[in-house]
């Protein structure tokens, strides 16, 4: 096999150079005490399997402001999902369309626009001025699912609790759901993008098409198929393979979101770094339940990366310091956030810690 040159994104993060030895937390019921924050504000969190809220607490003063973390997600979600039904509708040829809407409409939890809208109104911008770049996010990310789960990538049978868009439509279908669904973000993005000057649409347009490329996604998914069933596989081949595949379009999502808000290059930046502390937590998240949750729980299929042989967290470093180095990004994403406003800070606190602790 030709060997793989793995120079690394740009990443000042040395994720794997600073173990923690703090434990994850139980996710079902927790606090979060994210030090950090401590000399501009602390934060805590009480985590429930139907709720979380983010309390506020500033120092100086007695006064708290309360964050409704599931009435927030449910409320940007469902603005999410009739965004993306509108945006491509059903027309002909209908079958293409079908397939394109099959996925994308397939449900999920919608982490990455939520991402990209709250970035946005950190910055100063609104839901209204992110919501093409988080739909064009998700279209990519549907379109890396589908294809993630041909028969030739991952080979998986169930997504979101259905059967995968090969299994429902053939692989030929799929491939081509897939490669309208890239195409159609980029169009998204530059037609229905609203209040924003050109130069920083152009300048989101770049920035989502290198976390999907050969810089991005595409770098990470072809260094993860050819490192199935290697010995060799260390911590440093692993975490180059989910800065790419998944914690890539994450960073994007944060990104397009400081960018269309009108975020000057510092806000944008730190919003960079702490995505790419919780896009490599996702996947170490993601690593964990694919071997303690089942495919019912998950609503795809469990296990699917022991039985493919491929080199994972739990696989290297065991279920407890997986969740130990959790732990770890979770904290240090949440101190990139410690110079902004603390209250509108408080959707992406929140979403760093629903990423730590969700459980499908």
């Amino acid at each position: 096999m030709t060997s793989l040159n793995l120079v690394s994104r740009t990443c000042p993060i040395p994720f794997l150079s600073h173990a923690t030895t703090a434990m994850f937390p139980t996710p079902n019921s927790v606090i979060f005490s994210t030090k950090p924050f401590s000399n501009a504000f602390s934060v805590s969190a009480i985590v429930t399997a139907k709720q979380e809220t983010i309390v506020l607490d500033k120092p100086t003063t007695t006064t708290t402001t309360t964050f409704d973390f599931t009435a927030y997600m449910l409320r940007k979600a469902d603005t999410v999902n009739k965004a993306l039904d509108a945006a491509i509708a059903m027309k002909e040829p209908e079958k293409i369309y079908e397939a394109m809407r099959y996925s994308l409409l397939a449900g999920g939890k919608r982490v990455r626009p939520l991402l990209c809208i709250a970035a946005c109104e950190l910055v100063g911008g609104d839901e209204e001025t992110a919501l093409a770049a988080a739909c064009a996010v998700e279209m990519i990310h549907t379109m890396s699912l589908i294809h993630d789960d041909l028969p030739c990538m991952d080979n998986d049978d169930l997504r979101r609790g259905k059967p995968t868009n090969h299994k429902a439509f053939g692989e030929d279908v799929a491939i081509l759901a897939g490669d309208a669904l890239l195409a159609f973000a980029f169009e998204h993005i530059a037609v229905s993008t609203k209040g924003v000057s050109p130069t920083r649409v152009v300048r989101a347009i770049a920035e989502l098409a290198k976390s999907v490329g050969s810089e991005g996604l595409v770098a990470g998914q072809i260094v993860d198929t050819h490192s199935e069933g290697l010995s060799n596989v260390g911590l440093e081949r692993l975490e180059y393979i989910h800065l790419h595949k998944t914690a890539a379009l994450l960073e994007a999502a944060v990104v397009l979101g400081g960018i269309m808000g009108g975020g000057n290059d510092d806000e944008v930046e730190n919003l960079r770094l702490f995505a790419r502390s919780i896009g490599l937590l996702f996947q170490v998240v993601d690593d964990i339940l694919d071997v303690t949750k089942s495919s019912e729980q998950l609503g795809k299929t469990a296990g699917k990366d022991l039985v493919a042989d491929k080199v994972t967290y739990p696989k290297l470093l065991g279920i407890e310091k997986s969740k130990e180095f959790a732990h770890k990004l979770n904290q240090d994403a949440l101190q990139y956030l410690a110079g902004f406003d603390e209250d509108k800070a408080a959707p992406l606190v929140a979403l760093a810690n629903f990423i730590a602790n969700r459980q499908s």
